[in-house]
């Protein structure tokens, strides 16, 4: 039986608000057998941890760049507290969502921009200092997301996910040599995407693990363009149940079976967040 495992899912959205339980039953029908849920501030990371122990999934805690404008430096210290707080907590698999926004325009522009990047490398060192992997967000990001890494590397290789990767093949390279693995998702199901199917396609399988980014992020089949939400369309709603076909897309651009794929893609989901094996020691073949 195929198995797979979303790397990165916000089941605690308020879009999900109304019927989250029937999301996560619908993606278990599927063979969707865990989801990793980042926390993106502190105040949503009792909702996360919560989410993870009632769906038998796991979770991340950390504070999203694009909630650095309203996070306290006091907000570093409680993130701290929890990771200790937890430490014990198998469901507890890495520090996310963290990183870098370079999309956002005023994030680009002092103060925003080095507030970010404060937050980014305190919580590195937060990661490092409770031996935990990383959940990446790199959005135009990815040469100083790097530099962050590098810098706070210790001499130890990193763990852990360039969410959403959408890099030139030498980035993707210089985040495999770190020891990262890159996240794909919806993005490769558009035939436009050129360069990140290009990518999907050439890197090395063990680079590659699978996401939603539910509800954000959806693939083709949902997705409504200006003109058609213009008209009154609705944007599709992405969930975790639909990484099966996701990945399916991924495996026919690859020329490989689904299953192989799919066994691939659980091998190094646990490889980049070690604590999974625990959790799910079927897949640890």
């Amino acid at each position: 039986m195929t198995y797979w495992i979303d790397s990165h899912c916000h089941l605690d959205a308020a879009e999900f608000a109304a019927d989250v339980s029937a999301v996560r039953s619908r993606a278990t029908n599927l063979q969707v057998v865990h989801c990793v849920l980042p926390a993106v501030e502190v105040g949503n990371f009792e909702a996360v941890r919560l989410l993870a122990h009632a769906g038998g999934d796991s979770y991340a805690l950390g504070i999203h760049p694009l909630y650095v404008a309203q996070a306290s430096d006091a907000d570093l210290a409680t993130l701290d507290a929890h990771l200790l707080r937890y430490r014990d907590d198998p469901r507890l698999v890495a520090v996310g969502e963290i990183g870098l926004d370079y999309f956002v325009p005023e994030l680009c522009q002092a103060p925003l921009r080095e507030r970010q990047e404060f937050f980014y490398r305190e919580q590195l060192k937060l990661a490092r200092k409770h031996d935990l992997p990383v959940l990446l967000h790199v959005r135009r990001s990815v040469d100083v997301v790097l530099k962050g890494l590098r810098d706070t590397a210790q001499d130890q290789v990193w763990r852990g996910i360039a969410h959403a990767f959408n890099g030139s093949a030498q980035q993707a390279q210089a985040f495999i040599t770190l020891g990262l693995k890159l996240g794909f998702g919806g993005a490769l199901t558009f035939e436009r995407a050129l360069q990140l199917r290009r990518l999907a396609v050439n890197l090395p399988i063990d680079a590659i693990v699978l996401e939603t980014d539910a509800p954000d992020m959806p693939p083709h089949w949902l997705y409504q363009g200006a003109e058609q939400r213009a008209s009154g369309a609705a944007q599709g709603r992405n969930e975790p149940g639909e990484l099966p076909r996701i990945g399916a897309e991924l495996a026919a651009l690859r020329a490989i079976p689904v299953d192989a794929l799919a066994e691939a893609i659980a091998r190094n989901t646990l490889a980049a967040l070690p604590r999974l094996r625990g959790l799910l020691p079927n897949l640890n073949a």
